[in-house]
């Protein structure tokens, strides 16, 4: 019989694919290392492993201990297989950008989750790095895995991603691509594949909000670069000690929403279901695709398992609130389509400022058409209620009739949305549509400028 002892003897050896169709016009081959087959779904299977083995020979954890890590969810999954093995309880500390579904993942195999917010200093007591710290010294028995510094994180990749990669296209890579967040693949693999051919360039992908790139251009650690960012698993606002800046030729970085459109068009075009790193990595190679040739052949690494994205980047109406999601809209009709289900929020001419005032808070809206007999008699927007109001208090209790200003212009739904652009203008900051069943919704500037971007 073929059998594995346990989970953790089947991580590894994970297929290497060629991709055809979202890197159609890079002349190079490009060649996607899909790290989904390993158990945990994601490279850091192999750095959790070798990261506990190593902590085990020097005596830093001892059985029936805990594990405790700040992660953005997939080192979190490596380490709870190696937990469930080995017998060690684990804590995972994430920020709360990561999706609901790596929470759930974790809290499924068994480890306690405990949620940090993201947008504070690494140094806050409130920041994942610090959280973890604590819990490691507040809880007996356990111990900090520090994925950011432990240098067995990189030493795994050098061990088994890079002889890999190195086997499988038959030493003929020339540039590997991947994004960088603790820096142990992009340091370990890149370690590796330089000491068998030291022409092999090493790129690695970083996400705007992040410091990789001008560290390693210029050797300043801006802190001005620093601002929070929805892209998850790569960059950072530390500099981690597993991120080896002399192996690594280039920086690339990409944007949120270039990184989840390409990680979509990785499913669609590919038939690969993989995570967010992924779409950066293959976006931040076509930027540089004009330093190619036929002659090279690249690696894309691709972190973790798309799954884990389903309620972000593969939900429309996720992407479609922050304006990541490629829509081409050509009437009005096909704009508006996504509140078909939500009823056009009015006021009649009789109420009072005060009423219209409670609806904008209450929808979070900034214009409301006014009525009267069924009609369309008016309009009221925020900038105007403010002007007044600042002028004039005790306008919040005169009827919305007094102060409103014309009606929002009315077109159908087939109207076309440069027709529909040229109505929007200073003065008239919303368009009406009659939808096919006589019922309107309304076009704002804000839809439009959404629309185009």
């Amino acid at each position: 019989m073929k059998i594995y002892n346990n989970i953790l003897e089947t991580i590894g050896n994970t297929p290497m694919v060629r991709l055809n169709k979202v890197t159609k016009d890079v002349k190079a081959t490009v060649l996607a290392k899909v790290e989904t087959t390993n158990p945990g779904n994601s490279v850091k299977d192999r750095m959790a492993v070798k990261m506990i083995e190593d902590a085990e020979k020097a005596g830093l954890i001892h059985p029936g201990g805990t594990i405790i890590e700040g992660t953005s969810g997939n080192t979190g999954m490596g380490l709870a297989l190696v937990a469930i093995i080995k017998g060690y309880k684990l804590i995972c500390v994430l920020n709360d950008k990561q999706s609901k579904e790596k929470m759930d993942i974790l809290r499924a195999v068994g480890a306690e989750v405990v949620v940090c917010p993201t947008a504070v200093e690494p140094t806050d007591p409130r920041s994942y790095y610090s959280v973890s710290r604590r819990l490691a010294s507040e809880t007996p028995n356990s111990w900090y895995v520090n994925q950011y510094d432990n240098l067995s994180n990189r030493i795994a990749h050098y061990e088994s991603t890079g002889p890999e990669i190195w086997e499988q296209t038959g030493g003929k890579i020339t540039h590997f691509v991947v994004g960088v967040g603790t820096g142990g693949t992009i340091s370990g693999v890149g370690k590796y594949l330089k000491e068998k051919n030291p022409n092999i360039k090493i790129w690695g992908i970083d996400t705007y909000g992040s410091v990789f790139k001008k560290y390693k251009e210029t050797g300043i650690f801006d802190e001005n670069e620093i601002y929070p960012y929805i892209t998850e698993g790569i960059g950072e606002d530390i500099l981690p000690a597993n991120v080896d800046f002399d192996i690594i030729d280039r920086f690339e970085k990409v944007t949120d929403k270039d990184a989840a459109v390409y990680t979509r068009k990785i499913a669609r075009e590919e038939g690969i279901f993989v995570g967010n790193s992924a779409g950066s990595a293959i976006k931040g190679l076509l930027q540089l695709k004009d330093e190619l040739t036929e002659d090279d052949v690249v690696v894309v690494l691709f972190h973790d398992h798309g799954s884990r994205y389903v309620g972000k980047i593969f939900n429309d109406e996720w992407m479609r609130e922050r304006g990541f999601l490629e829509e081409d809209f050509k009437t009005a009709g096909e704009l508006v389509a996504k509140h078909e289900n939500t009823p056009l929020v009015t006021v009649f001419a009789e109420e009072l400022v005060s009423h219209a005032i409670a609806k904008m808070r209450k929808f979070g809206i900034s214009q409301i058409p006014v009525m009267k007999d069924g009609k369309f008699v008016g309009s009221i927007d925020d900038s105007q209620v403010y002007k007044l109001l600042v002028e004039n208090t005790e306008l919040k209790d005169a009827a919305i009739s007094s102060i409103m200003n014309e009606a929002f212009p009315i077109v159908t739904s087939n109207t076309h949305l440069e027709d529909v652009c040229k109505l929007i203008n200073k003065n008239t900051p919303a368009v009406l549509v009659e939808m096919p069943n006589g019922e309107h919704q309304i076009v704002t500037r804000y839809d439009i400028i959404s629309a185009m971007s």
